[in-house]
C-alpha cells in the first residue's frame, strides 16, 4: 500500500454557535490541510498520481473556502464551522473528485493552529 500526502491552507473566518467561550464570536484562522491518499499499485512510470494533480484538486475545493465567513458557506448553514465539520466537507468534496482516480481517499486533518487539529475518514473499504 503506498500513501500520498499534500498539504495546502486557506484563510477564513468562523464562529461557533451555541459555544460556551470565546469561539462563539467571530474569529479567524489560517487554516492548514493535510490530504492522505492511499494506492494498492503504481502506474507504469513508477507513480500513485501525480502530486501536481492532488495538489489541483484540493486547492479548488479550498478556493470556495479561501477569504470566506463559513457560517455563511452553504455547507455550513445548519451545523457549525468547527474543524470536524470542515474536514468531513473537504473531504466529502474531494472524494468525489478523486473518484475515478486510481487512488483512494484516506483522510483529511485540518489544523486551525500548530497545536490543534481534526481529522475525518471514512469507515475502511477496499481500494
Amino acid at each position: 500500500m503506498y500513501e500520498l500526502i499534500v498539504r495546502d491552507e486557506f484563510s477564513a473566518a468562523h464562529f461557533l454557535r451555541n459555544y460556551p467561550g470565546a469561539c462563539e464570536r467571530l474569529h479567524g484562522h489560517n487554516w492548514k490541510v493535510e490530504v492522505c491518499v492511499r494506492a494498492k499499485e503504481l502506474n507504469d512510470i513508477g507513480i500513485a498520481m501525480d502530486f501536481k494533480e492532488l495538489k489541483g484538486l484540493l486547492k479548488e475545493v479550498l478556493d470556495h473556502l479561501d477569504h470566506q465567513d463559513l457560517n455563511q458557506h452553504p455547507a455550513f448553514s445548519q451545523q457549525n464551522p468547527s474543524s470536524e465539520n470542515i474536514a468531513r466537507y473537504i473531504f466529502q468534496q474531494l472524494a468525489s473528485r478523486l473518484a475515478s482516480s486510481p487512488v483512494k481517499l484516506y483522510k483529511v486533518t485540518v489544523c486551525e493552529t500548530e497545536r490543534s487539529c481534526a481529522s475525518y475518514l471514512e469507515e475502511a473499504s477496499s481500494l
